[in-house]
């Protein structure tokens, strides 16, 4: 039987399927780590680190990022963004207490 539901709208932001098999990527800007800061998130689960942007718009600008997975200084971390810098890592044991 064949399918006959009119075809689904587009949601705002998705691009157009151009084949069958067809892989799209979004754009990615290459980024250095030139240190590493520590362990981040609630179970540490995330590493900080400091980078540098090496092509685009914010080329040699260096950014705080948050990294999940193995990384070590010298890697080549694909940024799809740019602009946002993750929050400095506070003091150990910090809730602002009395």
């Amino acid at each position: 039987m064949a399918d006959t539901r009119p075809p689904r709208p587009q949601k705002k932001g998705q691009q157009q399927d151009t084949g069958k098999g067809a892989v799209q990527f979004s754009r990615a800007f290459q980024a250095r780590v030139e240190e590493v800061m520590g362990r981040t998130g609630t179970r540490g689960e995330a590493i900080q680190v400091r980078c540098k942007i090496l092509e685009g718009r914010d080329e040699n600008k260096i950014l705080r990022r948050n990294v999940k997975g193995p990384v070590r200084p010298g890697d080549i971390l694909m940024l799809r963004e740019t602009e946002i810098e993750a929050r400095a890592m506070g003091k150990k044991g910090g809730r602002g207490g009395m």
